[in-house]
C-alpha cells in the first residue's frame, strides 16, 4: 500500500461516484482525528498512556481488540501497536499487513524493548503531529477501522485526561479517561433500560436527562441539520433504535429501492429502507447487556448518514426533509404547507 494507491476500509462508502460526498466525509472525520490526536500527544504528561481500541462489538470481530497506544518518556513518545502474539488466530494480520506496518516505520515486537509483543516507535514530542498520522493509517489501512466512531479510547491512570480533548469522532469509554460529561459516575447498572438511554444521550448532548427533548411516544429527538433523527427504546425484546425520517412524500419505486440497497450495502452499520412512502435509516442497538459505547456509536454514525443522505436523495427522487421548509411548498397554491404537515411522521 502506498500514498499513491491507498486501500479504502472495508464496508465504508467508497468508489461510487454518487456517493464521494459521504466518502469526503469520512476523510474529513479521519484528518480531525489525526489533528485532535497530534494535539493531545504532544501534550501528554510524562507516564500517561492514551490507548486507541476498534470497538470489537461494534466492528465484529470477536474477541480481536486492535489497539495502538502512546506514552510519553522523558522527551519522546513511545507508541505501540498490536501484534499476531496478542490476536485470535482467526483475526490475525496476514504477511501483507505486517509489512504494512514496519512500512509505516513500526519496529517488529521486540526490536526497541526485550520481551515486547507489541509493535513499537519512538519519535521525539515536536513529531506528535507525524506519530498522529501513523497511528491513524495503522489504525485505517491495517486495522480495518472503518470510520473514527468506531473508536474507543481511554486515558491512565484517570488523572491524566484533563490533557486529552476530545479525539474527533472516537469515543471516551465511560468510566475510563475523561468519561463523557461525567456518566463515568452514573450508575447505569441499577437503571432499567429507558433511564440508561436517557443518560447516555444527555451525556452526549451535554445535558440533562430531564432536558432532553422527548416527544409524547417517548422518543428523544436529535437535530443534525436538515435531518432528525430519533432514539426510541423497545420493550419486547428489549432494543433500542437510533433511527431517522429522512425522506417522507418520495415516489416508492424500483429505483429508489435499488439505490437504498446500494446505500445500506456500502454503510458501516445499519439500513435504509421505504415504507409508506417514507425513506427510513435505522441503527438497531441491543438493549440486554446495554453498553453505552455502541448506544453512542450508534448516534454518531446516525447523525452524520441521516444529514448527508437527506440531502443526497432529495436531490435524486425528490421528496421532504425533515427541517426543509422549501420541502413542503404547495406548487399549486405557491403557499407553504408546512403548517398543516409538519414533517412529524411517527
Amino acid at each position: 500500500m502506498t500514498e499513491d494507491d491507498p486501500k479504502p476500509a472495508e464496508g465504508v462508502l467508497y468508489d461510487d461516484p454518487a456517493t464521494a460526498d459521504l466518502s469526503a466525509k469520512v476523510t474529513e472525520a479521519w484528518t480531525e482525528f489525526g489533528r485532535a490526536l497530534g494535539a493531545a500527544a504532544a501534550e501528554l504528561p510524562p507516564g500517561v498512556s492514551l490507548d486507541l481500541t476498534l470497538d470489537p462489538t461494534a466492528a465484529g470481530i470477536g474477541e480481536a481488540v486492535y489497539t495502538v497506544s502512546v506514552e510519553r518518556v522523558d522527551d519522546e513518545l513511545h507508541a505501540y501497536a498490536v501484534s499476531n502474539s496478542l490476536l485470535p488466530p482467526e483475526f490475525r494480520l496476514p504477511l501483507r499487513a505486517v509489512g504494512e506496518l514496519i512500512a509505516l516505520g513500526w519496529s517488529p515486537p521486540g526490536v526497541l524493548a526485550a520481551g515486547d509483543e507489541r509493535f513499537g516507535l519512538r519519535l521525539p514530542v515536536d513529531q506528535a503531529p507525524r506519530l498522529a498520522a501513523i497511528l491513524s493509517r495503522s489504525l485505517r489501512e491495517v486495522y480495518g477501522t472503518p470510520h473514527p466512531a468506531f473508536l474507543i479510547y481511554t486515558v491512565e491512570p484517570g488523572e491524566g485526561a484533563a490533557a486529552v480533548t476530545a479525539l474527533g469522532a472516537a469515543r471516551p469509554v465511560p468510566g475510563g479517561g475523561e468519561g463523557v460529561s461525567g456518566l463515568g459516575r452514573v450508575d447505569l447498572a441499577a437503571m432499567p433500560l429507558p433511564d440508561k438511554v436517557a443518560a447516555v444521550i444527555a451525556a452526549m448532548l451535554k445535558t440533562a436527562p430531564e432536558s432532553l427533548p422527548i416527544d409524547a411516544d417517548g422518543d428523544i429527538g436529535i437535530r443534525s441539520g436538515s435531518a432528525m433523527v430519533f432514539v426510541r427504546v423497545r420493550d419486547n425484546p428489549p432494543l433500542v433504535d437510533v433511527y431517522s425520517p429522512v425522506l417522507t412524500d418520495v415516489d416508492a419505486n424500483e429505483k429508489l429501492y435499488v439505490r437504498l440497497s446500494e446505500l445500506t450495502h456500502r454503510m458501516p452499520i445499519g439500513r435504509l429502507y421505504c415504507t409508506g412512502n417514507t425513506v427510513w435509516a435505522s441503527v438497531p442497538v441491543f438493549g440486554r447487556d446495554f453498553q453505552p459505547t455502541h448506544l453512542m456509536l450508534a448516534v454518531e454514525v446516525m447523525t452524520g448518514l441521516a444529514d448527508e443522505l437527506d440531502d443526497r436523495l432529495h436531490g435524486e427522487f425528490g421528496g421532504k426533509r425533515f427541517f426543509v421548509e422549501a420541502d413542503r411548498s404547495d406548487p399549486e397554491a405557491g403557499t407553504p404547507t408546512g403548517e398543516a404537515r409538519t414533517g412529524m411522521y411517527i
